[in-house]
């Protein structure tokens, strides 16, 4: 069971036996006050593997991963030609409508080593309120157009946004897909400031950490390339995704 499960028992006990004891309906009221914010946090924090298991950090003290999501989208040729000068692996996720209208780089990230993912279809703001069904189409439907483009189905599945919930649980069980996240969030689509979310991410990089960056912005795209020397200088190495984390990409 995963923590979702035992908070809700644990709430519904504590429910049961405050009514047995006949006490104020304050103290029921906070419980479920307490409850329904561990609801909210644990979708939000996607590396509490509150409502599913979600693979976020390898074990390897040497090795990095980037990864980028929403692609393919403005950035992500220089992005790759960066990538491919410094002879750096990354994984992107990408959203199935994006790969249908940039086929190319599709075949690119395939054709240049980089390990491709499943970020939705649509990656759209009401994806988490959807049925695991709809869901399940989503990934299905992104899954078959990375494979009409590649001829490979992916297995790697990062949930928009970060945001799980009981729904997409079921979802990425039903599908057969590793649910990703990251243990190192650069906040590039907010920063402003080149050499602060440069900072940002060197500051609190370690051994097996999987970056989280994306291709559709250009601050991004402008720090990378001393990111990564700055990155090997301190000693570590890039790896595909499913090297870092001893997993199968595609199935």
């Amino acid at each position: 069971m995963r923590p979702f499960h035992y908070g809700s028992i644990a709430a519904l006990l504590a429910i049961v036996l405050l009514l047995a004891l006949q006490v104020s309906w304050w103290w029921i009221l906070l419980v479920v006050v307490v409850y329904l914010h561990l609801l909210i946090l644990g979708a939000i924090y996607i590396r509490w593997n509150f409502y599913l298991k979600s693979l976020c950090k390898g074990n390897n003290k040497q090795w990095i991963c980037l990864s980028f999501d929403d692609g393919p989208a403005t950035q992500t040729a220089a992005i790759l030609d960066i990538l491919k000068l410094h002879n750096v692996p990354a994984a992107f996720f990408t959203i199935g409508k994006n790969a249908v209208s940039h086929p190319e780089l599709v075949k690119r990230w395939d054709e240049e080593g980089h390990i491709i993912g499943n970020h939705s279809y649509s990656h759209g703001f009401n994806f988490d309120w959807q049925s695991s069904k709809k869901m399940c189409e989503e990934i299905e439907e992104t899954n078959g157009v990375i494979r009409d483009i590649t001829g490979k189905k992916p297995l790697l599945f990062r949930p928009p946004y970060g945001v799980t919930n009981p729904n997409l649980s079921r979802a990425v069980r039903q599908t057969k897909m590793h649910s990703i996240a990251w243990s190192v969030r650069s906040f590039d689509t907010s920063a402003k400031d080149p050499q602060q979310l440069l900072a940002r991410i060197l500051n609190q990089l370690q051994g097996g950490d999987i970056i989280l960056m994306h291709d559709s912005m250009p601050i991004t795209k402008e720090i990378l390339t001393e990111l990564i020397i700055r990155t090997r200088e301190n000693g570590f190495t890039f790896v595909p995704l499913d090297q870092m984390l001893d997993i199968n990409a595609y199935a």
